[in-house]
């Protein structure tokens, strides 16, 4: 979409619609407020000679702009609601999917793939150097984030993906690239005095060049890995909201 950042995920475009929608409701509240005020700050201003008169109030006007407003934000969350379902909701079957554990930490993100049994926390997990991730195109991929020490933000923009990483919570969110490359993984929270080196390379290949990478990968300690931090709760991105 003009203007916007690239989209690199299937569900990118759902959300710059929504983006733009939204962006239309409040531009057109934005300019008719504004507007309004303009008009009576030009209307009523000081005159010499004019007295000014107490208005208690119209009740009509009132109630039709409260239940105006209501209807508008009402629609938006109707029509809000299927890229949500998509987005945060409708999480990828595991068996199809390409399941990675995220720890984070201060300041730096810590990946953990299965190995050939297809579980985490097992005996022949791989663990990538710090701050590298990297996908298959055209798969979907199913993230367990979790926080070691505050609140994290686990934010690329290309593929439309911000999840906070809450400690004492597991958080599974998802997302499928549509677009190989290689992307920022920015912090977007303020995490501490290191926010701001707090970055990752995120990359985006064909399947048969994810394999080979992920077979390359050797075993290693990680002081701060993905299987060390215990989270409380285990639940979806939807359901990470208070």
């Amino acid at each position: 979409m003009g203007g916007l950042i690239p989209q690199a995920s299937t569900f990118a475009a759902s959300i710059d619609s929504l983006f733009i929608v939204v962006l239309i409701v409040t531009g057109v509240a934005f300019v008719l407020v504004e507007g309004i005020l303009i008009y009576f700050l030009i209307r009523y201003r000081h005159r010499k000679g004019q007295k000014a008169s107490y208005v208690h109030g119209n009740r009509q006007l009132e109630i039709a702009w409260t239940v105006g407003t209501g209807i508008a934000f009402f629609s938006l969350g109707l029509y809000q609601y299927s890229v949500w379902n998509q987005v945060k909701v409708a999480l990828p079957n595991e068996s199809n999917a390409v399941l990675v554990g995220v720890s984070s930490n201060q300041f730096e993100w810590e990946v953990t793939y299965p190995g050939a049994d297809g579980a985490l926390c097992t005996p022949d997990d791989v663990h990538p150097a710090v701050n590298v991730v990297r996908f298959p195109i055209d798969r979907p991929v199913l993230i367990r984030l979790k926080s070691e020490d505050v609140i994290h933000s686990f934010f690329v923009p290309e593929l439309r993906v911000k999840q906070d990483a809450v400690p004492g919570r597991q958080i599974e969110f998802w997302f499928e690239a549509t677009r190989p490359g290689q992307y920022e993984v920015a912090c977007a929270e303020l995490c501490g005095l290191g926010h701001y080196r707090m970055r990752g390379r995120l990359t985006v290949e064909p399947q048969a060049a994810f394999d080979v990478w992920l077979r390359e990968q050797t075993e290693k300690a990680s002081e701060h890995d993905y299987c060390n931090v215990a989270p409380l709760t285990l639940t979806s991105a939807a359901q990470s909201l208070p």
